[in-house]
């Protein structure tokens, strides 16, 4: 998960004050933290703070232009103010957050602000038109229908009439007098750094391998003769056959609601939501705490390991506002609007209102992911620690008991919006994060973590009317990854699994210290060529296929989606509990030559993505200059315009994947993830057709 900066909610005060006569007051600075109550001075105004915040170099969040935030006074007169205690009642006003946070598994987005939209005084002139081809950094100002805007942070292609409000890229400005333009904003080539941006989990949530395997690997793995571990006491999992016979599922980030604007109410709007059996919210953390280690919510905390692996609190980041604090830009259920003293608001409130709406689609908690999995290891270590672990997780997202944050949350305020857990541990026996704990004995304890959330789930599902609980986990492809687990062990645990089909090859090989190359060493590679992100077969002709040591396969070469299924199935899972991974996004370089039509070839960088450089979402690439092709042997199709290639799944080539789902008798697919996919989801359309 890329993690950068966002903000968080401060207490309203019970009693705001109103003042009867006013004194110059120290000019406001940007950059300084304010409290409730503090004066100050701006632009001939004297203002009161409302709330404890601070004003973010870049945020734009002047007293005038942040009613939440400021209580303006009026014409600074110069004398001395006299508080006079305001009624009590309950504030009215849509909290602000002023707090670093973070968000979440691998992605970047763009740098969110909370500050208020109300609409200033009109411009004295007119800017430059907004034109929809050109990046804006935060504080450009542009005109567009005759009205001027203010971008709040880096933003392309958001047309500013219909991209303001809270979580939207613009600040209406009001009505412009025709004058000359006096502001030019400057178009941003590559991802912007200016303005901090929120990345609560990575995104995609699998990652290249990494750990050192031994070179030449075999190209079927013996069905393991391992024991299973008893299961005395401990139901396995009985999920419900779902309508169709599959599966169809995809993750929800919780940072897309700033960067993407992607909020839950849009992917039912677009359809997505009617088509699915399950969605993953994406993601909850692990902290220390109470001498072991527990779930945890209600944090707002930046995450220094997105960008600072080596930083001494990485992996310790939490997002509330994102969760349950903000109060979203489009609802779910808009006839119920929340209030400043809804238990619930945020993704949790929306998702709430999602399971309203449709009563028969599951939601799970997905836990861990990219960036958020560095004490899976240590919390598994012992019996009590696993127990200690569980309990505090189905407390958090199954009892519903939300711990308090900024007048949200509370006991049972989350109960019955989560149907069951989702673990993403990246990954038992290391080749995550380099601030991940990890032990040789990961691959029992994996196991044995899995029993205790299965164990504790099936006694809460018995109290509670016999319900059943879901149990799902995101896996890796990767060979490498399945030999550290168990899976004839523990497939006894799971109702199915995710399996992460893609993230094959990017750009980051060529500047990573973890990727793992053909020869089995993690080391960026330089000579790195272009290749395929999600591809269903190995190419024997493929730069990857042959490790150069041994003249034997690859490792890197097993990163493909047949042999993946395989590998995971011959290791003692059933195929049928397989749900197979499909990118709403595509992996890219270039700098590519134009030879092959830019497939196997060095290129020179990775390719320009809007919010990380070599990603990039369908809904813009499907519109990206350059030809399609589809591979005849791996039957992945790419895009290349002479000098930038990018690897993606069309729908077409989902149907390929669908025709494999269903050959090989799999449980179902799923996506990474929902902000991907464009206003019809055409993607998530394609992909509805594994259940028909």
């Amino acid at each position: 998960m890329m993690q950068f900066n966002r903000f968080a909610l401060a207490a309203l005060p019970a009693a705001l004050l109103a003042v009867s006569a006013y004194a110059a007051y120290p000019a406001w600075q940007e950059g300084n933290t304010y409290t409730a109550g503090t004066y100050v001075s701006y632009n001939g105004h004297d203002y009161q703070a409302l709330v404890t915040h601070t004003a973010y170099v870049g945020a734009g969040w002047t007293p005038s232009s942040t009613p939440t935030l400021w209580k303006d006074l009026g014409v600074s007169s110069g004398s001395t103010p006299t508080a006079t205690p305001a009624p009590t009642a309950a504030p009215t006003a849509t909290p602000v957050p002023v707090t670093n946070a973070p968000t979440a598994t691998p992605k970047p987005t763009a740098a969110p602000t909370t500050a208020p939209t109300a609409t200033p005084a009109p411009s004295s002139s007119c800017y430059q038109v907004w034109s929809a081809s050109t990046s804006y950094n935060g504080g450009a100002q542009v005109t567009y229908n005759g009205r001027n805007y203010t971008a709040k942070w880096w933003t392309q292609g958001n047309v500013p009439s219909s991209s303001t409000g809270d979580g939207q890229p613009w600040t209406d400005n009001g009505p412009c007098n025709g004058g000359t333009p006096t502001a030019t904003p400057v178009p941003v080539t590559s991802t912007p750094t200016a303005t901090p941006k929120p990345t609560a989990t990575p995104v995609p949530v699998t990652s290249t391998p990494t750990a050192t395997p031994v070179p030449g690997t075999p190209t079927a793995t013996p069905k393991p003769t391992a024991t299973p571990i008893p299961t005395t006491g401990v139901p396995t999992a009985t999920p419900t056959p779902s309508a169709g016979g599959k599966e169809l599922g995809s993750y929800f980030a919780q940072w897309g609601v700033y960067g993407r604007a992607f909020e839950v109410a849009d992917f039912v709007s677009n359809g997505s939501a009617a088509k699915m059996t399950y969605v993953n919210y994406a993601f909850g953390n692990i902290y220390q705490k109470n001498g072991g280690y527990e779930c945890g919510a209600g944090i707002d905390k930046l995450e220094q390991g997105a960008t600072n692996p080596n930083a001494a609190d990485a992996g310790t980041g939490g997002d509330a506002w994102a969760d349950y604090g903000r109060t979203p830009a489009r609802l779910v259920d808009p006839s119920k609007p929340y209030t400043w003293d809804s238990p619930l608001a945020g993704n949790f409130g929306e998702l709430k209102a999602l399971k309203g709406k449709f009563p028969n689609l599951k939601v799970f908690i997905s836990l861990g992911g990219w960036t958020w999995s560095k004490w899976f290891s240590a919390a598994s270590a012992t019996d009590a620690l696993r127990k200690q672990l569980v309990s505090s997780c189905l407390d958090i997202y199954i009892k519903g008991n939300l711990p308090s944050y900024s007048g949200r949350g509370g006991a049972g305020s989350l109960a019955g919006v989560f149907d069951g857990v989702d673990i993403d541990w990246e990954f038992p026996g290391g080749g995550g994060q380099p601030y991940n704990t990890f032990s040789a004995a990961d691959k029992q304890n994996f196991t044995l973590l899995m029993k205790e959330f299965r164990t504790q789930l099936n006694a809460l599902g018995a109290a509670n009317g016999n319900k059943h609980y879901y149990l799902t986990a995101a896996l890796s492809a990767g060979k490498d990854k399945i030999d550290n687990t168990e899976p004839v062990n523990y497939a006894q645990y799971f109702d199915f699994v995710n399996l992460m089909t893609y993230d094959f090859h990017g750009g980051w090989e060529y500047t990573s210290t973890s990727y793992m190359d053909a020869a089995g060493e993690n080391h960026a590679n330089a000579a790195a060529k272009t290749d395929f992100h999600s591809n269903l077969y190995v190419d024997p002709n493929g730069p990857n296929y042959l490790d150069p040591k041994t003249g034997q396969r690859g490792v890197a070469s097993y990163y493909n989606i047949d042999d993946a299924v395989k590998n995971l199935v011959a290791a003692g899972l059933p195929a049928s509990k397989i749900s197979l991974g499909v990118p709403f996004y595509g992996r890219g370089w270039t700098g590519v030559p134009n030879v092959n039509n830019g497939l196997y070839q060095q290129a020179t960088t990775p390719a320009h993505g809007t919010y990380e450089n070599g990603i990039e979402d369908f809904k813009v690439l499907k519109n990206a200059a350059g030809t399609i092709y589809v591979h005849p042997v791996t039957k992945q199709s790419w895009k290349f315009d002479g000098s930038t290639f990018w690897s993606y799944d069309t729908p077409e080539v989902i149907q390929t994947k669908i025709d494999y789902t269903k050959a090989n008798g799999l449980g179902g697919m799923f996506s990474w993830s929902l902000d991907g996919d464009d206003s019809t989801a055409t993607l998530m359309t394609a992909l509805s057709k594994i259940r028909q």
